[in-house]
């Protein structure tokens, strides 16, 4: 006996509606504007980027380290310096288990992280416990901020310098728009900058 699937073309149809809608604002070109120039200075000042976020977000982090840190290699040699949090397993569960789960994140930046560097949270509600204090102690170290949220933004919002909100209340959507804002600052990153070799 087969499987009714007579509710999944409209349900494909539903969802690629809801995610165009996710992406016709001018948030994200106004995001972008604000976060391009903190990743180029962060380049050329040879400054640390650091990413980090739970769940999906946590592979959203991991995502953005291997595309702007190999895929932007320009021909004169220069990179960009980034970190995932979340990669580091050990420390992770360490402060975890021995502290707690709101500090795996924040502790590590106080041993990594130096004035000038970036902080780039990413929670999908904008209220991750460990993404808002990870922000707080960047800010309190001198680092420049920026938050990928949806949801109205939620806490995440007003506690970074630059905050890119999809203006959607589905998880699933916002997480597909961060992988997209990482590969759209990926390739902006690689084929539009000067010096960028095709």
């Amino acid at each position: 006996m087969s499987e009714d699937l007579s509710g999944l073309e409209p349900y494909v149809r539903r969802y690629l509606a809801e995610e165009t809608a996710a992406l016709q604002p001018p948030y994200l070109l106004s995001a972008m504007q604000g976060v391009v120039p903190l990743l180029l200075a962060a380049r050329r000042d040879g400054r640390t980027i650091f990413f980090f976020g739970n769940g999906g977000s946590a592979s959203t982090a991991s995502h953005f380290v291997v595309d702007i840190g190999k895929a932007t290699i320009r021909g004169d040699g220069k990179r960009f310096r980034c970190v995932a949090l979340v990669d580091n397993v050990e420390s992770v569960t360490a402060w975890a288990n021995d502290a707690d789960y709101a500090r795996v994140f924040s502790e590590q930046l106080k041993t990594l992280a130096h004035p000038g560097d970036v902080a780039v949270g990413i929670s999908g509600s904008g209220n991750s416990p460990n993404v808002l204090e990870a922000v707080r102690v960047a800010r309190s170290l001198g680092l420049a901020t920026v938050g990928l949220t949806g949801m109205g933004g939620g806490k995440l919002k007003d506690l970074v310098d630059v905050a890119l909100v999809v203006p959607s209340n589905s998880m699933q959507h916002i997480e597909d728009v961060h992988l997209l804002v990482c590969h759209l600052l990926t390739a902006y990153l690689r084929d539009e900058q000067p010096g960028a070799t095709r």
